[in-house]
């Protein structure tokens, strides 16, 4: 480790310590069970936002807690996997996961790490840099992580606990906790999206942007990306950069979206009060915010641009996908395009019964469609089946009293979008969403103890001073 970084490592120790206040210990964890001490929080996910909570939630005294991640130390989240952009998006000076520690910040790291001229000059963050970043953070503030250990199932169990079920290695075992949260980005809620239209193709032949593909063999074949994001361009970009012989992105819009509605939300008015409003407006904004998709950056579609068998086509939905002796042959309004290899960047879709975790539980799940109506020109089946979440992030039942234990599994993912605007994947959206979820479980852990604090208040004699009175004679008195 370099000098810098020690010496910044002393620093955050000395910032935490001087921020500690207060400082007492608040929680009595229950007995599982197992006859062990149960979590008073699991979190499920260790990339940056399961890192921000559990940062948190240790800020505010809660040390019982444990992270897993079904990853390997150091792959969580999307960076070293899927994430095929040279560096993130957001501009540098967005924080985050630091919760506004200014020692903990991702530019404190890189110019310990890579001195401040190079802050000076870097653009964008690598997306490598962010990955070393997250894992030396979660380090230096001691989270306690369970890499290699993937969720299997939720359910109630005695005493108000819920039981997860893990597996690690070949091994299943079950972590008793107060509460659960499901830090699991982006596939939380649901699964990557196949066009129904591609559907029955072979599996050989059709990925989705998450997928791990194998660029280095379709060096030389022709590739279809299917969707006009961020991450579509990516994925293009790529297949392009290895030697595809053609890549055909088809964006199914008349015109490519090439507005960011994010860089709009990015201030602390919507991004800390959205969830205040009431239905109709919450709805409204973010029905405006995620049909307009995610833009994408000059970069990006300059990564494409600059090979000369990259085609863009516009209007160009899939109306119908065959697979012939010449490949998969693509129908859309704009003539037919043949590929040997077609990559779908098409967004994820919400399915509750499809994540093992969930299925137990997820008719009960209530979605926006069960709570708001909007008018006939603001309707939309895809959004009305995100789930429409309590004040804390926390699951809302369907059929109330059908699974009330639900109320202890709080959700902070992409999925979380509806209900919370930004929030479980943005990092810019972290300084205020990952507070009002700790505030949430907080509040949870104290409500359910207050009998005890109530007891323990009652029976307080600790004394602050003591009193002396010198003895004073009757005459001294008169």
């Amino acid at each position: 480790m370099s000098e810098a970084l020690t010496e910044l490592e002393a620093a955050i120790r000395a910032d935490l310590a001087m921020i500690a206040h207060p400082g007492a210990a608040w929680l009595e964890p229950k007995t599982g069970p197992d006859g062990k001490p149960a979590l008073d929080v699991l979190i499920v996910g260790a990339g940056q936002s399961g890192i921000a909570i559990g940062f948190g939630l240790m800020r505010s005294r809660v040390s019982n807690i444990l992270l897993v991640d079904k990853a390997e130390e150091g792959m969580e989240g999307p960076w070293l996997t899927y994430a095929r952009m040279p560096t993130l998006r957001s501009p540098k000076d967005y924080t985050g996961p630091d919760l506004d520690i200014p020692s903990l910040t991702y530019q404190s790291w890189h110019e310990a790490r890579f001195g401040k001229e190079s802050w000076q000059t870097l653009d964008l963050i690598p997306r490598a840099h962010w990955a070393e970043y997250l894992l030396w953070l979660r380090r230096t503030i001691g989270l306690p992580v369970r890499n290699a250990c993937e969720l299997l199932e939720i359910a109630p169990s005695a005493d108000g606990l819920l039981a997860a079920r893990v597996k690690q290695a070949e091994t299943i075992e079950t972590l008793y906790a107060r509460k659960i949260v499901l830090a699991t980005g982006q596939e939380g809620m649901g699964g990557w999206m196949i066009p129904e239209a591609l559907r029955h193709l072979p599996a050989s032949s059709v990925a989705t942007v998450a997928d791990d593909i194998d660029f280095e063999s379709l060096r030389g074949k022709r590739v279809a990306v299917i969707g006009a994001g961020a991450s579509a361009f990516d994925n293009a970009a790529t297949a392009l950069e290895v030697g595809a012989a053609e890549v055909h992105l088809l964006c199914r819009r008349a015109q490519i979206q090439v507005i960011q509605p994010y860089r709009w939300l990015t201030f602390r008015g919507f991004l800390r009060h959205l969830s205040d409003l009431d239905d109709a407006w919450r709805w409204r904004f973010m029905r405006k915010v995620l049909e307009m998709r995610e833009g994408f950056p000059q970069p990006t579609y300059d990564r494409c641009a600059r090979h000369a068998n990259f085609t863009l086509y516009e209007g160009a939905p899939i109306v119908a996908a065959r697979k012939t002796d010449r490949g998969i042959e693509l129908q859309t309004p704009r003539g037919d395009i043949t590929a040997d290899f077609v990559i779908c960047g098409t967004g994820i879709d919400m399915d509750f019964a499809g994540r093992g975790e969930l299925a137990g539980f997820a008719g009960n799940i209530a979605t926006w469609a069960d709570r708001y109506e909007p008018p006939e020109s603001e309707r939309s089946e895809r959004l009305g089946r995100f789930p429409y979440l309590a004040d804390d992030y926390a699951f809302i039942e369907r059929v109330p009293g059908k699974t009330p234990w639900i109320s202890d599994i709080h959700l902070f993912a992409i999925a979380s979008t509806m209900s919370f605007g930004p929030s479980g994947s943005s990092i810019n959206a972290m300084t205020t969403a990952v507070p009002k979820l700790v505030h949430g479980l907080t509040r949870g852990l104290f409500r359910a103890d207050v009998d005890r604090h109530w007891a323990s208040l009652s029976a307080y004699d600790v004394p602050q001073a003591v009193v002396t009175r010198p003895a004073r004679t009757m005459e001294e008195e008169r």
